[in-house]
C-alpha cells in the first residue's frame, strides 16, 4: 500500500471514530428562567458537567420567565418536543404533578439509571416541598430560598433600637417599626415583599396552621381553603391599623417594592433570602437579616419555614439513555463540594445536609451570618403534615385573589374577616376548577 493510501485509510478512519463518537454523546435539553448572574451560573454548571465526562452533553436555554418557562415545557410536550429537564418554581408544583405522563418523578429516573440518591440528604424542609405524601421525591431541588426580614442597622441605632437584637415576635416587630417611623422614616416603618407568599403561605407554615385542608394540599387535590381563620385575621387586622399610619406600608403584590429598603425608606423589609445580592450592592447602610416574626402565644410558632425558588422537573416521552444522562446530571450537582460553593457564591441554599455542614465548618457563617439564616429557620423544627409545604393547584391565579382582597383590607374597604373570607371563596372556586382538570 502507498503512503497515499495508507493516509487516506487513517483519515477514513479517524472521521469513522469521531462520527461515531459523536453519535455516542447523548443530548440533554434543560429549559431555564434564569437571567443576569444566574444564567451565568446555569451556563457554568453545565460547561462543567459536560467536560467532566464525554456520553452527555447538557444543553441549556432560557425561555423568559418562571411562568414563560413553564408554559413553553408543557406546550413543548404537547408536540412531541418537550426538552428533558425543565425548571419551574414552586407555586407551579400542583400543576406539574397534576401533568400526568408529561412529567417523570426524579426518584424513579435515578432509580432506574442506578445512580446513588438518598432523599434524606436533602434539606428536609426541601425534599418535603417537592415530594409526594409517601415521600417519593418529585423534582430536583435546584434554586432553593426562603422568607426572612432584612433591617437597616443604622435606622435601628437611630431610633435607639438595639441593631444587633431585632425583634423576634410580630408584636416587637410592629413596636419597633413605629419607633423607625417616628425617627426619620415617615412614609414607612416597615413593608413586605411577595404580600401572599410573606403573609398568607409562609405565615401559615412559619405558624403550623393549616392554609388548605389536606395537608396544604400535598395529600390530594381536593384541598380547601382555611385561611380565613386565626390567626391570620388577627395578623391582616393588625397590618390594616399599621397601615393607616404607615407603620407598615403595602409595597405591591410582588418584589417591585424592595428597592424601597436598598433606598433607606422602609427600614424594615420582609422578603425573600434572594434579596441578599441587591442588599449587597445597592445599599449604603449597615444591614443584616432576621428570622420571620412570629405570635408568640401561637402553639409550636415558629415551627419551620418554607421555600421560593424553583426545582428541575424531568419531562417524560424520553429513551433510557437519555434519562440516564440526565440521573448523571443530577448527581453532579448533588456533589457536596459543588452545592456548597453554588450556596457561597450565588446566595441560593446548599440543598443537601452534607453541603451545609461543610460550609458552617468553615467558618463562612461567622462574616456571612445573613446567608445561614434561611437555613436555621428551614430547619428550625422538622416538617409536620401541616408545614412540609404547600401545594394548591392554580395558586399563581389564586395569589392574585388573594392580593385583591389584601389591598381591600388595607385600604379599608373590607374588614379582615370579610376580605379573607372572599379570598378563601374565591380560591376555593379556582381549586375545584383544577381539580375537575387533574381527575377527569
Amino acid at each position: 500500500m502507498s503512503s497515499i493510501s495508507r493516509l487516506a485509510l487513517l483519515a477514513a478512519t479517524a472521521l469513522t471514530v469521531t462520527a461515531g463518537s459523536a453519535r455516542a454523546q447523548t443530548e440533554i435539553t434543560w429549559w431555564h428562567a434564569m437571567t443576569g448572574a444566574n444564567n451565568d451560573v446555569v451556563n457554568k454548571l453545565a460547561e462543567d458537567f459536560n467536560a467532566s465526562q464525554k456520553d452527555y452533553k447538557v444543553v441549556v436555554a432560557y425561555k423568559g420567565s418562571y411562568a414563560d418557562t413553564m408554559q413553553a415545557g408543557i406546550a413543548a410536550f404537547r408536540a412531541g418536543n418537550a426538552p428533558h429537564i425543565l425548571q419551574v418554581f414552586e407555586v407551579g408544583t400542583a400543576s406539574m404533578m397534576g401533568a400526568g405522563k408529561a412529567i417523570k418523578p426524579v426518584a424513579e429516573v435515578m432509580a432506574e439509571a442506578g445512580e446513588k440518591f438518598d432523599p434524606k440528604a436533602y434539606l428536609p424542609a426541601v425534599a418535603a416541598y417537592y415530594s409526594t405524601a409517601k415521600g417519593e421525591l418529585l423534582s430536583f431541588p435546584f434554586n432553593s430560598s426562603s422568607a426572612v426580614m432584612w433591617y437597616n442597622k443604622d435606622a435601628f441605632k437611630k431610633a435607639g433600637l438595639d441593631p444587633n437584637n431585632p425583634p423576634k415576635t410580630w408584636p416587637e416587630t410592629f413596636e419597633a417599626a413605629k419607633k423607625l417611623q417616628a425617627n426619620g422614616h415617615a412614609t414607612c416603618g416597615m413593608a413586605s415583599a411577595w404580600i401572599t407568599w410573606l403573609n398568607i403561605e409562609q405565615f401559615a407554615v412559619w405558624h403550623n396552621v393549616p392554609l388548605a385542608t389536606k395537608g396544604n394540599g400535598l395529600d390530594g387535590f381536593d384541598a380547601v381553603l382555611e385561611m380565613n381563620k386565626e390567626p391570620f385575621v388577627r395578623h391582616f387586622k393588625n397590618l390594616a391599623e399599621a397601615q393607616k399610619t404607615k407603620v407598615f406600608d403595602y409595597s405591591g403584590r410582588t418584589n417591585t417594592g424592595e428597592g424601597r429598603f436598598t433606598s433607606g425608606e422602609c427600614p424594615i423589609m420582609l422578603t425573600s433570602s434572594g434579596f441578599y445580592g441587591n442588599v449587597k450592592a445597592n445599599a449604603k447602610f449597615d444591614w443584616a437579616n432576621a428570622p420571620m416574626p412570629y405570635y408568640p402565644d401561637v402553639p409550636g410558632a415558629p415551627q419551620n419555614s418554607t421555600l421560593g425558588g424553583a426545582s428541575l422537573w424531568v419531562m417524560g416521552g424520553k429513551k433510557a439513555d437519555e434519562y440516564k444522562g440526565v440521573a448523571k446530571f443530577f448527581a453532579f450537582l448533588s456533589d457536596t463540594d459543588r452545592q456548597a460553593k453554588l450556596h457561597t457564591e450565588s446566595g441560593y441554599l446548599p440543598i443537601t445536609l452534607a453541603a451545609y455542614e461543610k460550609v458552617k465548618a468553615s467558618g463562612f457563617y461567622n462574616q456571612n451570618p445573613y446567608l445561614e439564616t434561611p437555613i436555621k429557620e428551614l430547619t428550625n423544627k422538622p416538617p409536620t403534615a401541616i408545614s412540609r409545604g404547600i401545594r394548591l393547584g392554580n395558586l399563581v391565579q389564586i395569589r392574585d385573589i388573594w392580593a385583591e382582597e389584601i389591598e381591600l383590607i388595607l385600604n379599608g374597604s373590607k374588614t379582615p374577616q370579610a376580605g379573607l373570607d372572599a379570598a378563601a371563596e374565591r380560591g376555593n372556586v379556582l381549586l375545584r376548577q383544577f381539580e375537575r382538570t387533574v381527575t377527569k
